[in-house]
C-alpha cells in the first residue's frame, strides 16, 4: 500500500517535531559524507517556449531504506497568476522491494527541511556566543526558520527586514508573542546585516541583497532563499569571497547555486573554495569554523537527501498515529 500525505497532514505531523527534523537532516548529511547515501546533482528540465524549470531532486539512503525523487516546479509566471512560484511533490520507493512507499505534497516538507538544514549548519558553524539573529525576508520560509533556529539557543533578540513592512511587523509581533523574544524591524538589509551575529537571507532574489562591505568578522551567514538557478543569488561576490564556504552538496552547488557560480565565472572564486560539504563538517572530516573571527557561509541550495530524511520521519510518524491515506496503486 502507498501512503499519501497531504500538506495539512504533514503540517500536523511536524508541529511538534522541530528537534526530530533537525536530527534527521543532520544524520542524512553525515550519511552522505560517510558513503551511506547517494545524491546526484538534479537535472534541470526547461520545456521549450516557457520560463519554467523542473528539477528532479533524487536521493537514496541505505539507513533509511528509501529512494526518493522530488519534482520541483519553479514557475516565475505563476506570480502574475496569483499562484505559488514553486510547487513540488515527493515520491518515495522502498529500496528493498521497489514498492511505492509514499507520495507527499512538497511545500511544507520543503520549508521545514530547509529550515532544519539551516539550524544544523548554524549549530556547526556559528559562534557559541551568538546573541542576535537577523532575517532578511519575512515570508513563510522566515517563519519556518524562526521555529527551527530559536528554541534552545541563546539568542537575545531578532532583527529583521522585508520588502512588505506590514508583513515584517507581523512577523516581529509573532516572534515576541510565540517565543517571548524581543524582535525589531530595521530599515533595510544593511542594518540587519550589521546588527546580526547569525544572518539568514530568505528572499527569492535574483540580484544581491547583502554586500560584502557590510559583513563583520565572526558572523555566520545562511544564504537560503534564492531559487536553484545559476543566475540567482542573495549575496554579492565580495560577501562570498570573504567567507569560509560550506555547501549542502558540492555537485548540486556546482550546477545550481548562483551564490558560488557567479563569483566562479568572474574569477573571484575557485572550485576548491566551495568543495566543503556540511556532512563532512558534521562527520569531522573537514573544518568548519576555525576561529571566532572567521566569517562562515552556509550556501543552502536544498537537496533531495533532506527531502528523503524528512519523508522517512513523516511516514514513520503517520504509521504510528494512523494518519494519511493508503492506496493500492497496483490494483
Amino acid at each position: 500500500m502507498t501512503l499519501i500525505l497531504t500538506r495539512s497532514t504533514i503540517r500536523a505531523l511536524l508541529a511538534d517535531q522541530v528537534e526530530a527534523v533537525e536530527a534527521a537532516v543532520a544524520r542524512a548529511h553525515r550519511d552522505l559524507a560517510l558513503g551511506r547515501a547517494v545524491l546526484p546533482a538534479p537535472p534541470a528540465l526547461r520545456p521549450p517556449g516557457g520560463d519554467g524549470t523542473f528539477l528532479a531532486m533524487a536521493a537514496a539512503s541505505a539507513p533509511d531504506g528509501l529512494a526518493t525523487v522530488k519534482l520541483l516546479a519553479d514557475l516565475p509566471g505563476n506570480r502574475e497568476r496569483g499562484l505559488p512560484v514553486q510547487r513540488s511533490a515527493v515520491l518515495a520507493v522502498d529500496t528493498a522491494t521497489g514498492v511505492c512507499h509514499a507520495l507527499l505534497d512538497g511545500a511544507e516538507l520543503t520549508r521545514v527541511r530547509t529550515a532544519a538544514a539551516t539550524a544544523v549548519a548554524t549549530r556547526a558553524l556559528a559562534r557559541a556566543d551568538a546573541t542576535t539573529l537577523g532575517l532578511v525576508g519575512t515570508g513563510p520560509l522566515a517563519r519556518a526558520h524562526v521555529r527551527a533556529l530559536l528554541p534552545g539557543r541563546p539568542y537575545e533578540q531578532v532583527v529583521l527586514w522585508g520588502r512588505t513592512p506590514s508583513r515584517a511587523h507581523d512577523l516581529a509581533a509573532w516572534i515576541t508573542a510565540e517565543l517571548g523574544l524581543a524582535a525589531k524591524v530595521l530599515d533595510g538589509p544593511r542594518a540587519v546585516t550589521e546588527a546580526s551575529d547569525v544572518l539568514c537571507t530568505l528572499t527569492p532574489s535574483r540580484e544581491p541583497v547583502v554586500e560584502g562591505a557590510w559583513l563583520t568578522p565572526g558572523q555566520h551567514i545562511n544564504a537560503v532563499g534564492a531559487p536553484p538557478r545559476p543566475d540567482h543569488r542573495e549575496l554579492d561576490t565580495a560577501a562570498v569571497v570573504r567567507c569560509r564556504i560550506v555547501v549542502d552538496a558540492y555537485e548540486t552547488a556546482r550546477t545550481k547555486s548562483g551564490e558560488v557560480l557567479i563569483p566562479l565565472a568572474e574569477g573571484a572564486l575557485r572550485e576548491d573554495d566551495f568543495r566543503t560539504e556540511l556532512g563532512a563538517v558534521l562527520a569531522g572530516a573537514a573544518p568548519g569554523r576555525t576561529a571566532d573571527t572567521d566569517l562562515t557561509l552556509f550556501d543552502s541550495v536544498g537537496v533531495g537527501l533532506q527531502d528523503l530524511a524528512v519523508t522517512r520521519l513523516l511516514t514513520d510518524l503517520a504509521e504510528e498515529r494512523g494518519l494519511g491515506t493508503r492506496i493500492d496503486l497496483g490494483s
